[in-house]
């Protein structure tokens, strides 16, 4: 009787989730094993909700965004027994390993289960491209293509109308979307959560750029960054369970605006992009690499490599220590700030 393995996808939805499920499952199969996906992230495992993967539930969703398993953002510590719910689950279907989906809350808690005897393998995804051990997750490639064309869009009407546009990108704790879309589009400014850029810089800068003349400029930010000036803001805002700030509430795009606007006079607006960077369908390269990442994490599983991940490194798909990913998270460097800084203007 062939062993039974799962597969989950947790935390926000990422172009290149149904690319790993098909990988993971077709490669499971081909190796013997019968495969269920579990529904709703953590809330599958905790409350025993999954559906069977075949080879024809998965041979067409490669180019499909999102995750046919759905997600959520349950965090096992804040359920009570949640871990030993998730145990009996695993025991009851008989599931001799799984594979966890997602970015440093979804993976500790999967290192968490795999210290307490469970099979668990992880899958790093985080659309902020910000986890330790491996080159870059799936999904990263999809958003700041879709960053990049809101730029080149705003630039249009920002130049119609000789505005200042404040666009407001995805990004936690780290810049990267707001850096790599931001240069590649060609922004006047990008601010990031990994170095301070003061407010009266930046508007010393828009000043001079706008100082008599028809001009327009584009600012992009990163959704994660807090201005001290925004102290009082952060203090009354909301946390998930995870314990994160609910950076909706927070709304730094339009708050920069407001400032801009206040110190400058000139004329502003704000753009948050939101939830459409991880939405539609993943980039050819999102899909290449979800699926390279969903066949590693069965072959680990095959190979009893637990505790371990799916890792891109080079042009490599290797394993890493899920903890390695952890352990810190992955910044933009002093060095390609600079670079990015020396464009500003």
């Amino acid at each position: 009787m062939a062993k039974k393995i799962g597969i989950l996808t947790s935390g926000g939805d990422a172009p290149g989730l149904n690319p790993v499920i098909a990988g993971f499952t077709r490669t499971a199969i081909k190796n013997g094993y019968e495969v269920i996906g579990f529904l709703d992230g953590w809330k599958g495992l905790i409350e025993g909700e999954y559906e069977k993967l075949s080879l024809d539930k998965v041979k067409e969703i490669v180019q499909e965004g999102g995750t046919i398993l759905g997600s959520s953002r349950i965090n096992p510590r804040k359920v009570e027994n949640g871990f030993e719910k998730i145990l009996k689950t695993l025991k009851n279907l008989d599931v001799y390993a799984f594979a966890a989906c997602g970015g440093d809350d979804t993976l500790g808690v999967a290192k968490i289960l795999n210290e307490k005897g469970a099979n668990v393998v992880g899958v790093p995804k985080t659309i902020d491209n910000d986890l330790e051990a491996t080159d870059q997750t799936f999904g990263f490639d999809t958003s700041i293509n879709i960053a990049m064309d809101a730029i080149d869009r705003l630039r249009t009407t920002a130049k119609s109308h000789h505005r200042v546009f404040v666009l407001e990108l995805m990004g936690r704790h780290s810049g990267w979307i707001a850096l790599e879309a931001g240069m590649a589009g060609n922004a006047n400014a990008i601010i990031i959560p990994e170095f301070e850029y003061s407010l009266d810089e930046l508007c010393r800068l828009l000043k001079k750029r706008h100082d008599g003349r028809r001009t327009y400029s584009i600012v992009v930010v990163a959704e994660g960054v807090i201005f001290p000036e925004m102290k009082e803001k952060v203090e009354k805002v909301g946390k998930d369970s995870f314990g994160n700030v609910i950076l909706a509430d927070l709304k730094v795009g339009e708050f920069l605006a407001d400032e801009i606007k206040e110190r400058t006079g000139l004329p502003v607006r704000a753009v948050t992009l939101g939830h459409i960077q991880r939405g539609g369908p993943p980039s050819a390269y999102d899909r290449y690499l979800g699926l390279r990442y969903g066949a590693k994490a069965a072959e680990l599983i095959h190979e009893s490599k637990f505790g371990r991940m799916a890792s891109l490194q080079g042009m490599k798909i290797i394993d890493e220590p899920i903890e390695k990913a952890i352990a810190e998270r992955k910044v933009v460097s002093k060095d390609l700030w600079l670079l990015a800084k020396s464009f500003f203007g």
